[in-house]
C-alpha cells in the first residue's frame, strides 16, 4: 500500500484570550469543522465528534414520534442550533428540540422559541448531557428536559423544570416512554 503524497491539513481552532462568541462559532468553515459537532459554553469551546449512526437512527426514531405526536402548533427539529441566555456566549446543538413557533427561519433558535430540548448520551458527551446540559437549560428556563440513555435496557426520562430544576415527570418502562406534556407521545425507543 502507499503512503499518501501529501498530509492531510488540520483544522486547527485558533485560541481567543478573552472567549469565542457565537457569532465566531458559527461563522467558522464548514468544510474544517464537519467532522465534529462544535458547541459553546460561556466562551469555552466544546468540541466532540459528531455522533455514530446508532445515536442518529435513535434521533431519527424520536423525531419521526415526536412530530407524530405534536400539535400543529409545535414543530419538531433534530439537530438545531441553539442560542442560549443575552450574553452571546453559549450556543448548543441538542440532539432534538421542540418549538412552540412553527416556521422559523434562520440558523439558529433561542432558549425563548424551545419548549422541549432531546439529548441521547454518548460516550464522548454523557458528562455535558447529565450535567452541564441539564443546568444550562434549566438556566434557560426551558420547560422540558428529555434525556435518553442507550443501553440494554435503554432508558428515557422526562424532566419538567420546577423551580430553578428539573424533576422527573416520566420514566421509560421496557423501552417506550409516555409523555403527556408538552405533547401527546408513546415513544418506543427500539
Amino acid at each position: 500500500m502507499a503512503a499518501p503524497t501529501e498530509s492531510r491539513a488540520e483544522f486547527s481552532i485558533p485560541p481567543r484570550p478573552d472567549g469565542w462568541t457565537v457569532d465566531e462559532v458559527l461563522a467558522l468553515p464548514e468544510d474544517q469543522t464537519s467532522l465534529q459537532r462544535i458547541e459553546l459554553v460561556d466562551g469555552a469551546l466544546l468540541v466532540s465528534p459528531w455522533p455514530r449512526l446508532e445515536h442518529q437512527r435513535l434521533v431519527r426514531v424520536l423525531t419521526v414520534q415526536l412530530d407524530t405526536g405534536a400539535e400543529p402548533r409545535f414543530e419538531v427539529f433534530p439537530g438545531a442550533n441553539l442560542v442560549l441566555g443575552n450574553r452571546g456566549n453559549r450556543l448548543v446543538i441538542p440532539d432534538l428540540v421542540i418549538t412552540d413557533e412553527p416556521g422559523l427561519q434562520g440558523v439558529s433558535l433561542t432558549e425563548k422559541q424551545v419548549v422541549l430540548v432531546a439529548e441521547i448520551v454518548s460516550p464522548s458527551t454523557k458528562i455535558q448531557d447529565r450535567i452541564l446540559k441539564r443546568a444550562i437549560y434549566a438556566e434557560a428556563l426551558i420547560p422540558y428536559y428529555l434525556l435518553v440513555e442507550p443501553g440494554e435496557p435503554i432508558a428515557a426520562t422526562l424532566f419538567e423544570l420546577q423551580g430553578d430544576d428539573y424533576q422527573p415527570i416520566a420514566k421509560s418502562d421496557k423501552a417506550e416512554i409516555e409523555l403527556t406534556r408538552p405533547i401527546n407521545a408513546t415513544i418506543r425507543l427500539v
